[in-house]
């Protein structure tokens, strides 16, 4: 009788255990714990594998909103080898009128741990939600006027406005850092955020007064000038993890509506605060950067990508290798300046690329090191994720949109469907080989 009531107080106790855990704490199938394996060894090069997903929720009876994305960025694990990191985006969302729907407008956005394992499958270990200084789950929401807004108005899926969130995250870029904490940038605030082993904000950096932790350190004022939906894209960290590398998307609206090919990185020194910036030079205008990964301490990877499909005709998802070594720092001398630094009377972005030359200023330099759709034909259009693996093999992911989109922009949720098929748009690894 006496070992019975042992087993049954066990019993509830487990229960409350695992009732009082977040979902970040879920562990899904697979050997985690098993011997490690070179990814290299166990996945074929440009073949898709698709990464796990549950059903969120059915709309309008045959739209299945997926809750995967696991697509915006992605990260090697800090020690092994198989692991990686990827990062969800604000969650399932359409434009509509002067703001977005969220279907599911209590998402929260997160960090999938996954492996891949000796029978070459990727498996979901574990989910970190995103959450504020006090340990509540944040959303994807758009935030308040001071605190990262750009006129977005927030509408659920019936067209009924919701509340602002002031820790709200459009998270896109990803790193991991060996003491388990992690750092995401975003593309509205823009913001960089510093999260904890278990997903909770230890300090939130951006252009403007919302920061917390280590005396409000910010970053230079011009970011605010970012372009919505196409801020800080991509984020890289030093192997010295002494520095953070912040690509912006597209060129920032500064001081208006502006679609060149000036783009944007700026480099945030960890230990003392300081920023310095560098320009990029895209292909042509209004092209998207979607992901930067360091190399060294002065060499990085970067996605530079268009927003098409390649089953719907010619399509641009490339990776390049750039340098800073040579190139001039453009950061103001006053890091409140509104415009950055000025060009004579002209700012950057308003400048050509001949008048910039004029005055001493050189972009990174970059190489192309692979051409997704002609190596493995990519048929998705968001290349927005880089493993980096090995020395000449990277892992690249797609953002899938929770598989959903609005085909004709009138805010209608549709399923996202890759053109020319029957196939729903997939959040997928690729195992590609290349020379960098």
């Amino acid at each position: 009788m006496k070992n019975l009531k042992k087993l049954l107080l066990l019993g509830l106790v487990l229960i409350t255990i695992t009732s009082c855990q977040h979902l970040d704490d879920f562990t899904g199938s697979g050997d985690g714990n098993q011997e490690q394996v070179s990814p290299a060894e166990v996945l074929e090069p440009n073949k898709q594998y698709e990464l796990p997903y549950e059903t969120l929720k059915v709309i309008n009876q045959n739209v299945e909103v997926r809750n995967g994305g696991y697509g915006s960025a992605a990260t090697a694990h800090p020690t092994n080898e198989a692991e990686f990191y990827a990062i969800t985006d604000r969650g399932p969302n359409t434009g509509f009128l002067e703001g977005k729907k969220f279907p599911v407008s209590e998402y929260t956005p997160r960090i999938g741990h996954f492996k891949v394992t000796k029978k070459g499958e990727v498996v979901l270990l574990k989910t970190i939600l995103l959450k504020d200084p006090t340990g509540k789950l944040i959303s994807g929401l758009p935030n308040p006027e001071g605190k990262g807004a750009t006129g977005e108005i927030p509408y659920d899926a019936s067209g009924n406005k919701l509340n602002f969130d002031d820790f709200g995250l459009d998270s896109e870029g990803l790193v991991a850092l060996k003491d388990g904490t992690f750092w995401v940038s975003d593309e509205y605030g823009p913001h960089i955020v510093h999260y904890s082993v278990n997903g909770v904000q230890i300090e939130r950096i951006s252009p403007i007064g919302v920061n917390d932790g280590n005396g409000g350190r910010k970053l230079p004022a011009v970011y605010a000038k970012r372009r919505a939906n196409r801020g800080m894209e991509g984020l890289a960290i030093t192997p010295d993890e002494k520095v953070l590398y912040g690509i912006m998307q597209s060129t920032m609206y500064n001081p208006v509506n502006i679609k060149n090919n000036i783009t944007r990185i700026v480099a945030f020194n960890l230990e003392t605060g300081k920023t310095k910036e560098y320009l990029y030079k895209q292909e042509k205008d209004n092209l998207s950067n979607s992901e930067i990964v360091a190399l060294s301490n002065t060499e990085f990877l970067v996605v530079e990508r268009d927003g098409k499909f390649s089953g719907a005709g010619e399509a641009q998802k490339h990776i390049y290798k750039i340098n800073i070594s040579d190139a001039t720092d453009v950061s103001s001398d006053d890091p409140k300046a509104e415009f950055g630094r000025m060009i004579g009377d002209k700012i950057i972005e308003e400048s050509s690329w001949e008048e910039l030359t004029a005055e001493g200023i050189k972009p990174v330099s970059k190489t192309l090191v692979v051409d997704l759709v002609q190596v493995a034909g990519y048929p998705h259009d968001k290349l927005e994720g880089i493993w980096l693996i090995d020395s000449n093999t990277l892992g690249c992911i797609n953002d899938d949109d929770f598989a959903v989109s609005d085909i004709d922009g009138d805010g209608t949720i549709d399923q996202k469907i890759l053109p020319g098929t029957e196939e729903v748009d997939a959040s997928s690894l690729y195992l590609i080989k290349a020379n960098f």
